[in-house]
């Protein structure tokens, strides 16, 4: 236990690192996390001095990441990725072949204080996997000769920069590239359209390419950034007016912020292009701040991705360098930067709203909407929140220009996307299609011989069975993020679902009841079929519960978190059927089965046959 010397020194470091600005809390606490292994008491009083807020809210930021931690959790902590194609891959016997063998209960630190093994949601690297994050680093293609080799090093103590460094390769996995991935953009050549056509120019290039958000929900690209930039700041309120449009010396303070909390299970395109075309996703924020106006930009990591940090942060000193980025950008008197924020483990951040809280150092809950970010966003500024994908996208248009990326895909689905493709199937990976390619056409480039359902657009997304095959994926038909996950016939659907209820009962924010208690009955609902006690009655309830959680939850977390269930029990009834026991009410706890163990040590049993016998 660090004594408060010490602990002092690591707050009051971090806080001048961040120049004591409540804001950058999050960051604030990792960092103190890292200096001291955890954040003890001593260390939340001190943080709430230092930048003169209650203690109360740096608390409460402690207790909602998944990574911050108020007590010790190891010299080693190792988390299994708990995504189901993981599962499928064998996580399980693996977690339990490490625990027994450093003797430790999963989820429990070691008596020793040297480890600990447990779970986490998905980190992406289900195209690699198992995998698992050692102390925030993944390590990739985990089987047991591998585990043994880890086992061995935790217990000999040996620091993770000596371990074989084939256990952390994370691979691209790029199996299919097309004019975002195979067609090389000159370095800079974004930034110089968008310095020569100005704001106006580059904005009627985006709205002529049809450029839609690939987050999901695909909002016209061109539409939001033209109400951010026509938001004007009247001090206390922010609104939309007529023609009016900024500068990058206009009063109003506005913001570009990159989303890259990609935490939807199954899917890994946001890891691709940040480790290997980040230099796109850095020019597309800087093109989106010259149509807006913004001198400020960020990109928010998702926690799990953190070993990517200081490779972006290079990125980013060479487009100072090169004066691409920084002040009076290529001599045009534009000025724009870009800070990277780390997450911390919390799927919630992925909605825009919630990462805006967190950027602003706050708990990543979802924000009442209206009003929306790009009138009220960072700090209650006008703020543009685009995706990575969706800023690769931005570059390729502003240098090559609208028609050339609407001639590509579908009238109402233009352009390219993106797909993470795991499970299974001989070659997952990522693959870059035009939109309007079916789901089959799919299937057989990644080698998915005996498919049997395809779960698109991670949890919150569609499951469609061998019937819907021929469904293409677009906005107007089959709408995704990017997760596409395959299961063959041998697979158990009602356990994918039962897999991806419990995330979503792990990662509620637990803002709204609907959604903190709806998430909740849902998994334990699945628990009890899963045990042998589910009735028809169960899953009457689960459609009850499921369609209420749907319609009054607060926000997309709670209203596509009883997707799974739902999805499921209409199209793969019969993974549910078979393990239903009665059409009656079925109690999922059984007293007399609890108390056999006592009555045995007791010898009741044996007591009460011999009274009955006389």
């Amino acid at each position: 236990m660090p004594d408060n010397n010490t602990i002092l020194l690591a707050v009051q470091t971090a806080a001048a690192r961040h120049g004591n600005d409540p804001a950058n809390l999050v960051q604030i606490l990792r960092e103190v996390q890292d200096a001291l292994g955890h954040i003890p008491e001593e260390a939340v009083d001190d943080i709430a001095r230092f930048l003169d807020i209650p203690r109360v809210r740096v608390a409460g930021v402690r207790g909602f990441y998944h990574f911050f931690h108020d007590r010790p959790h190891g010299r080693y902590e190792i988390l299994f990725s708990d995504n189901i194609i993981e599962h499928l891959q064998g996580k399980p016997e693996l977690l339990q072949q490490m625990c027994t063998r450093l003797w430790v209960e999963p989820e429990r630190m070691s008596e020793d204080g040297l480890v600990r093994v447990g779970s986490t949601s998905c980190i992406g690297m289900s195209d690699q996997g198992p995998a698992a994050l050692v102390n925030g680093v993944p390590v990739t293609r985990l089987n047991m000769e591998r585990v043994e080799t880890m086992v061995e090093l935790v217990q000999k103590g040996v620091p993770l920069s000596q371990w074989p460094a084939d256990f952390f390769q994370v691979e691209d996995n790029l199996r299919r590239a097309d004019v975002l991935l195979g067609e090389p953009l000159e370095r800079g050549a974004g930034v110089r359209a968008a310095v020569e056509k100005g704001s106006d120019g580059i904005l009627a290039e985006i709205d002529r390419s049809g450029l839609r958000g690939r987050g999901g929900a695909g909002f016209k690209t061109a539409v939001k950034w033209d109400f951010c930039r026509k938001a004007v700041d009247t001090g206390e309120e922010c609104s939309i007016v007529g023609p009016k449009v900024c500068d990058n010396t206009a009063a109003t303070v506005r913001y570009v912020v990159c989303n890259a909390d990609e935490g939807e299970p199954g899917t890994f395109k946001d890891r691709v292009l940040l480790n290997s075309h980040a230099d796109l996703v850095f020019e597309g924020m800087t093109v989106a701040a010259r149509v807006i106006g913004a001198r400020q930009g960020f990109l928010y990591l998702r926690g799990e991705y953190r070993y990517l940090f200081d490779k972006l942060n290079g990125i980013l000193a060479q487009r100072r360098r090169d004066g691409l980025l920084g002040e009076n950008i290529l001599g045009s008197g534009f000025s724009f930067d870009i800070v990277i924020h780390l997450g911390a483990g919390a799927y919630i951040c992925g909605e825009e709203s919630a990462l805006i809280e967190s950027l602003e150092g706050k708990r990543g809950t979802p924000r009442n909407r209206p009003p929306f970010p790009v009138t009220h966003g960072y700090l209650g500024k006008p703020t543009v929140v685009n995706n990575v994908e969706t800023y690769a996208l931005a570059a390729k248009i502003a240098a090559k220009g609208g028609e050339w990326f609407a001639a590509i895909g579908t009238a109402q689905s233009t352009g390219t996307k993106l797909l993470s493709i795991s499970g299974d199937c001989e070659r997952p990976g990522v693959y870059e299609y035009p939109f309007g390619v079916t789901v089959r056409q799919v299937l057989a480039d990644c080698g998915a011989q005996d498919a049997r359902a395809v779960q698109v657009g991670g949890p919150s997304g569609t499951i469609i069975g061998e019937g819907e095959f021929d469904r293409r994926l677009a906005f107007e038909d089959l709408a995704t993020g990017g997760s596409f996950m395959v299961f063959n016939r041998e697979r158990d659907i009602f356990e994918a679902a039962r897999n991806f209820s419990s995330f979503f009962a792990h990662e509620s924010c637990g803002f709204c009841t609907p959604c903190r208690v709806g998430s909740t009955l849902l998994k334990k609902g699945m628990d009890k079929i899963a045990s042998g006690h589910g009735t028809c009655a169960d899953v009457e309830e689960l459609k009850r519960i499921g369609q209420l959680t749907r319609a009054m939850s607060h926000c997309g977390l709670g209203q596509t978190a009883a997707n799974p269930v739902l999805q499921t029990l209409d199209k793969f009834w019969g993974d549910y059927e078979k393990r239903l026991i009665s059409k009656e009410f079925e109690p999922s706890f059984d007293l007399d089965k609890a108390l056999a163990v006592a009555r045995r040590i007791t010898g009741r049993d044996d007591a009460w046959a011999h009274v009955s016998a006389d």
